[in-house]
Formats: structure tokens, C-alpha cells, sequence
């Protein structure tokens, strides 16, 4: 039942200056008069080579946001902490670019990653745990490395959902122990999805340039789709794991979420490399850094051969589904071929193999990580994390408990027949009987359908009310998927997914580029209290 229309003044939730002005436009929430607002990699670039703009200047003004909005006025929790190093790394990145020139289009872009990966620095990574409160990592995730050698400025952590989303049945995504609840930024009282629930609530709030988060089905698509965003999810391998708090080496990997396509894509090639200690990334090694940018082609729909998916990735939203029929329209308009029905086979038969691989993995995966802590950690094991929110339920189980811990807790080595079985299923099905079937069969660049549904009212009583969703295919598979803002319903954001073959970035990117440039849907947030009609 929809609520009842409250007054404009109701709508608007005012927020200290100097972030937002408190001139309300009517209809709207207060117009958002941020210097960086809607900047790209590009426009910080251009404006840091004319001088307009030092580095030290952009983290001064993005701190100040932060301060602003995510701490204060709407408050929306999505940044655990702050580098209290960034200020000296952009110093010393200005004195670079003056002295030898930008080593590439990140150089001196301040961006944020989720606290799940591992930074040497004074900042801690947890996953939103308090059992990991303080944990300082002993060396950067390949990632961050990489990350830093393009010269981009970590300005800091975000909140997510606590362990990823991988604790309880009942949860409600992007809260977390440490961090509390991540709010919507375009409706407060609305769900930013998860895992990488601060990231995308971040980059969409404009309180950094770009900012990273990581998935293992859904944890970027979704969250960057709900907060009207660009998120790449790759190919795994293309990204080193080395570093990150896993749940499973079949299907987690870090990606890029950003405003614009080509912000995702410059990311994307800064992220990529070959790891020595991550073995996915040696099956098809990258040598050196990925260029994306002959993929931005304005041009590139004419003539693709675009697959509609629809059999159980629509349905479930008739708002939903009206924004993705005018995406395809879009999609046709430009010159694409579509291919409607082009549906997934195996669809409906990957979430019991899935669930098996991924709760034999989180044991395993987790146990090795944690392991590897220094002895001064509070938890070495998934049994020590169990044992510890037993002993603070109070903290860290106010709202949902621990149900997949304690089910993963459970189970079997990978040696098991159980586990072997789920995960050859879940290949087959995913890969060769699924996705690459129905490319294959009806010869098409990419698949498309809807990322997930408009976000659902946050309930830290009975959890997540979710719809449904597209990203299971190419998480189960490890191949990418691309989602990009296609419209909105009462103010919230919705997406389309292009859903590609291994290894299809470059191809997903330029169609993805190509959609957005006809149809520019990334609208920035207005931080509504609540719905508007």
C-alpha cells in the first residue's frame, strides 16, 4: 500500500552548509551545490593539470563532505573512517605531478574501498566485525597496491554489510557492528543493498571520485544499480583476491563503482594484474595496465545483437520491469539487435549448488585468512568469530545472528564429495549449459536484464525484503556483468545488467558506454526522508 503524500517540508531533510544548500526546488530535496558534484576522473584530471584544482584541495573538499552529510545532516553511515594519511599523499602526489608529470588518469583522484580490503596503513580493515576492530593489516591487497602505483589517493573505508553479507539468513544489508546502518541517499528510510552497501552510497553521495567494492553474487550490481550507479562486476582473475576478506575463491572478486562508465573503466584497468599469490589471476595473466578507453564508443550499439533475459529476471517488479522495456527500447533505437526472448536455461537450477559452494568456502577461505592474522588478533579461526559474537550478541546481534556461520561451521574440507559435486554442477550449469549456451546458440554480443528492483524499505526487524535480481548467472560462472542507471521509480534508481561470456569486459563496457551516452540516467541523489509520489 502506498504511504500517503507528505508535505513538501516533510520531504526535505536539510543538511549543513557548505555541502548542500538549503534552497529547496520544488518537488525535490535541497539542491546540491558541492564544487565536486558529478566530477569525473577525467574533469579532476583536466582540472588539476590547469591548476585550478590540487589534490590536497580535492581531499580537503571530500573530507569536508564527508564530515557533512555522512556524519552529520542525513547521516548516512557509509564511510567507516577516513586515511589520516591522505592529506601527506596528496602533498607528495602534487609535488610528483610537478616534477616528473601524472603517471596515468588516477593520479592524484582521491577514491574510497570497502573495509573489507586489506590496506597497511593506520587504517584498520574489519568487514563491519568488531572482532576485527583494530586490525591493522601487515601488507596492502594486491588491489590497494595496485591501486597506489596508478596514484590514486585511498581517502578511506566503507561501511557494508557486516562479513560481506555472509552472517545471517535474517539480515539487513549494509549494516554492520562497527559502522551501523548505511542509509539511501536518495530516500533515507530505503536500503542501499550490499555488501559494498558504503561504497556505492558513497560515490553516488559524491564523497569521493570513484570508490571499489567486491562481490561474490550481487555486492556490486546491486548496490551500485540501487544508489545509480556504474559497477563493474569482472571477470574472476582479472582482479587479484590476495588481501581481501574472502567467502569464496570460485566467485569473489573486487570491482570498480563509479558515475560513469568510463570512470568504472579507468578503475578497472588501474585494479588488473597478474598476482603470483592469487592463482585465478595466472590462468590468463595481465602483463600491464588495461586501457579501456577504445572501448568508450558512442557507436558501439549499432548492429550488436543484444539477448533480452526475462524468465525469472522479470516478473517481480511491474515498476521494474516498465523501466527495462523502455531500456530496451533504448537499446533498439541505437541500432542494436534484439533478441527477445533470450533466456538463461539453467537459471533456476544454480542456488542449491551455489549455496554449497560457497558455505564449504567461507569455512575454508575465512579459517586461512584469519590464520594469518598476528597473534594479537581476537579471532583466528570462524570458530573464534562465532565464540566472539556469542560473547557480544549485545553489539554484534542486536538485529540477526549468525545462521550461515554457524551452517558453514558445519561443514566438510573442499576435499569432500559434496563440495566437488556442487561446484563441477554449478560450472556446468552456470557456464556451458547457461550463459555461454544461449550466446552461443543465438549468436549474441551480451545479455541484458534488469539488475534488481527499486530499493525496499530498511527493516532491521525481519531483514532484507528482496525481489529479485540478475547477478547469480555470472557469479556462479565468474564471468562480468555491467550495470548501468536506467531510470527511476518515485526517485529511487533502477538498472540494467549487460551479462557477458568470460573474459567480455571490453565488449560489456562499450555497449554499456553506448547505452549510457543515449540515455543518461545517473541522476544524483537528493536525500529524501521518504518516498515521494
Amino acid at each position: 500500500m502506498r504511504r500517503a503524500c507528505p508535505s513538501l517540508l516533510a520531504l526535505i531533510v536539510v543538511v549543513s552548509a557548505p555541502a548542500i544548500s538549503q534552497i529547496a526546488v520544488a518537488g525535490q530535496g535541497p539542491a546540491d551545490t558541492f564544487e565536486l558534484n558529478e566530477i569525473t576522473i577525467a574533469q579532476v584530471q583536466a582540472g588539476l593539470t590547469s591548476g585550478r584544482y590540487t589534490s590536497r584541495q580535492l581531499v580537503e573538499l571530500y573530507l569536508k563532505r564527508i564530515e557533512a552529510i555522512d556524519r552529520s545532516g542525513p547521516s548516512l553511515h557509509s564511510v567507516s573512517e577516513t586515511n589520516p594519511e591522505a592529506l601527506t599523499i596528496a602533498d607528495a602526489l602534487d609535488a610528483e605531478r610537478k616534477s616528473r608529470g601524472p603517471r596515468g588518469p588516477l593520479h592524484g583522484v582521491p577514491i574510497l574501498i570497502k573495509d573489507n580490503i586489506d590496506t597497511a596503513d593506520r587504517m584498520s580493515t574489519t568487514a563491519g566485525s568488531l572482532a576485527l576492530e583494530g586490525s591493522i593489516a601487515a601488507r596492502d591487497a594486491f588491489v590497494v597496491r595496485q591501486l597506489r602505483l596508478a596514484g590514486a589517493i585511498l581517502l578511506g573505508k566503507t561501511n557494508l554489510s557486516e562479513w560481506a553479507n555472509y552472517r545471517s539468513t535474517q539480515s539487513s544489508s549494509g549494516w554492520s557492528g562497527r559502522g551501523g546502518q548505511v542509509r539511501s541517499p536518495y530516500v533515507l528510510d530505503r536500503n542501499p543493498c550490499g555488501s559494498s552497501s558504503g561504497t556505492g552510497v558513497a560515490i553516488a553521495a559524491n564523497l569521493a571520485t570513484a570508490g571499489v567494492g567486491t562481490e561474490t553474487d550481487g555486492s556490486i550490481v546491486c548496490p551500485s544499480a540501487a544508489n545509480g550507479l556504474v559497477g563493474i562486476k569482472p571477470t574472476v582473475g582479472l582482479i587479484s583476491r590476495t588481501g581481501i576478506i574472502p567467502i569464496s575463491h570460485t566467485q569473489d572478486t573486487a570491482g570498480p563503482m563509479a558515475r560513469t562508465v568510463a570512470d568504472a573503466a579507468a578503475l578497472l584497468g588501474a585494479m588488473a594484474g597478474r598476482d603470483p599469490l592469487d592463482a585465478a589471476t595466472t590462468r590468463k595473466p595481465v602483463t600491464k595496465p588495461l586501457d579501456y578507453a577504445a572501448a568508450l564508443d558512442p557507436a558501439a550499439l549499432k548492429g550488436a545483437r543484444i539477448g533480452v533475459a526475462r524468465k525469472r529476471y522479470t516478473g517481480y517488479s511491474a515498476p521494474t520491469d516498465r523501466v527495462f522495456e523502455a531500456a530496451i527500447a533504448a537499446l533498439r533505437a541505437q541500432g542494436a539487435v534484439i533478441v527477445d526472448p533470450a533466456d538463461i536455461p539453467t537459471a533456476a537450477q544454480l542456488d542449491a549448488c551455489e549455496n554449497t559452494i560457497l558455505s564449504h568456502e567461507f569455512k575454508a577461505d575465512l579459517n586461512a585468512y584469519l590464520k594469518a592474522l598476528p597473534p594479537s588478533a581476537r579471532v583466528h579461526s570462524l570458530a573464534d568469530v562465532i565464540a566472539f559474537n556469542q560473547r557480544e550478541a549485545t553489539r554484534e546481534m542486536p538485529y540477526f545472528g549468525q545462521e550461515l556461520f554457524i551452517a558453514a561451521q558445519k561443514k566438510g574440507p573442499l576435499t569432500s564429495a559434496v563440495y566437488l559435486q556442487a561446484l563441477a554442477t554449478c560450472r556446468t550449469r552456470s557456464r556451458a549449459l547457461g550463459i555461454d549456451a544461449v550466446l552461443k546458440r543465438l549468436r549474441l554480443d551480451a545479455l541484458v536484464a534488469p539488475t534488481g528492483a527499486p530499493a525496499w524499505t530498511t527493516d532491521l526487524v525481519n531483514g532484507d525484503h528482496f525481489s529479485g535480481a540478475s547477478s547469480t548467472p555470472a557469479a556462479v560462472a565468474g564471468y562480468p556483468s555491467v550495470t548501468v542507471p536506467a531510470g527511476e521509480v518515485f526517485g529511487l534508481p533502477v538498472g540494467i545488467a549487460f551479462i557477458g561470456t568470460a573474459s567480455s569486459e571490453r565488449r560489456l563496457i562499450e555497449l554499456a558506454f553506448a547505452y549510457e551516452q543515449a540515455t543518461r540516467q545517473r541522476h544524483p541523489p537528493q536525500f529524501l526522508a521518504v518516498t515521494p509520489r
